[in-house]
């Protein structure tokens, strides 16, 4: 990678697995770093093995999504030579990043006081389930342990009445905390910059994510006393879903006090919102309800596409309701070259997609394709002092 790039010279040691570690490091790949993936011999990371059966073993779609930029090297760090190749790799390394636990780190000699006497100004990212100094310390955590254990399960019973505790669909507590650990590494490299001073962050899964979900949800209990219950009542309003068209559904949002006029006219019912019940912001919010009952009762005289174009013309946030699997032929996201067509040396053509942020300088010119297991083994150990 160019040193021209934003984090061009910058090399990370990715010791992590599945999609919380990996996320972050993959987003120090797309802006430049060299991101070296430390793998197990044998099946490497599990996510290899994630979905799809692919051409390759060991290249499923899950791993292909969040381990571009990368290069693997397949390392046995129960031998002495593979802890000693990691190690001199530590040795000339800017950031590491790990997500094993830590009495297997102490083991290992992977510690922060151990790092830290090989590379005393490296960044060790320690990505954990839980954080370090509470009960939970030891304990394993995935997504869906997360997602129960921070309320998540419960917010889609609050909306459709249905009292069984559920998981979202989505890694969203493995990417959330992603996100933060590739903060977190960005913040200390710039310390670091400023100081000298390299430093150890832990990044615990379950605190990320609890302070993701509940910036809007801890709702009422915000007070002392609380004024109210958890939750954030606009989110778990089970009226306020995308509205039925004669063709699909269509999201529109209401947030305006000056919205509940225009999509009444837009809607061909302008006489609706006249009630008195609504002559003030404080009625249409006790009478949300009612609003949004008619406006379910209007919507299906309407094509999804001809409700869009009326809602845009009278500027109402509001889009169709896409199925998951036509995202990828969205007109907006193909004129902006979110997912890209690339050519992989084993797999063939694939989409990836974009880093999403657009930079005015520093983005490197090309990202690496995801690495087949071990296949920069001999290239990233020989460069070994070389550096």
């Amino acid at each position: 990678m160019s040193d021209a790039a934003m984090l061009g010279g910058i090399r990370v040691i990715d010791l992590t697995s599945v999609v919380f570690g990996p996320y972050c490091t993959q987003i120090l790949a797309n802006l430049g770093a060299d991101v070296i993936k430390v793998e197990s011999p044998g099946s490497g990371d599990a996510f290899r093995w994630s979905g799809a059966a692919p051409a390759t073993p060991g290249m499923a779609p899950g791993f292909m999504a969040v381990n571009r930029g990368k290069r693997s090297v397949v390392l046995d760090l129960k031998s002495a030579e593979g802890a000693a190749a990691l190690r001199q790799l530590i040795g000339e390394a800017d950031v590491f990043v790990v997500n094993v636990r830590g009495k297997a780190l102490e083991r290992l000699g992977l510690d922060y006081a151990s790092v830290k006497a090989l590379r005393p100004g490296i960044i060790y990212v320690h990505c954990v389930g839980f954080g370090q100094a509470g009960p939970y310390a030891d304990l394993q955590a995935y997504d869906d342990v997360i997602q129960a254990a921070t309320g998540t399960a419960t917010l889609l019973p609050r909306v459709d009445g249905d009292p069984r505790p559920r998981y979202l669909p989505s890694l969203i507590a493995d990417k959330v905390a992603g996100l933060h650990a590739a903060y977190a590494a960005l913040a200390a490299l710039f310390h670091r910059e400023r100081t000298g001073e390299g430093q150890l962050i832990e990044v615990p899964m379950f605190e990320a994510f609890t302070s993701f979900m509940m910036l809007e949800h801890l709702g009422g209990q915000t007070f002392d006393p609380p004024i109210g219950p958890a939750g954030y009542a606009r989110q778990i309003d089970p009226l306020r879903q995308p509205f039925p068209t004669s063709d699909g559904h269509i999201s529109i949002v209401l947030y305006n006090f000056d919205a509940w006029d225009r999509i009444f006219a837009v809607l061909e019912d302008p006489a609706f919102i006249t009630d008195p019940r609504f002559a003030d912001l404080r009625g249409r919010t006790a009478h949300q309800d009612d609003l949004y009952r008619r406006i379910a009762q209007l919507t299906p005289r309407f094509t999804s596409a001809d409700l869009l174009a009326r809602c845009h013309a009278v500027q109402l946030p509001a889009q169709p309701v896409r199925d998951l699997g036509d995202v990828i032929t969205d007109a907006h996201l193909a004129a902006v070259g979110h997912f890209r067509r690339r050519q992989h040396p084993s797999e063939g053509a694939y989409f990836e997609q974009a880093e999403p942020v657009r930079f005015g300088a520093g983005e490197p010119d090309e990202v690496r394709v995801p690495p087949r297991l071990g296949e920069h083994t001999d290239e990233v150990l020989g460069e070994l002092n070389r550096r």
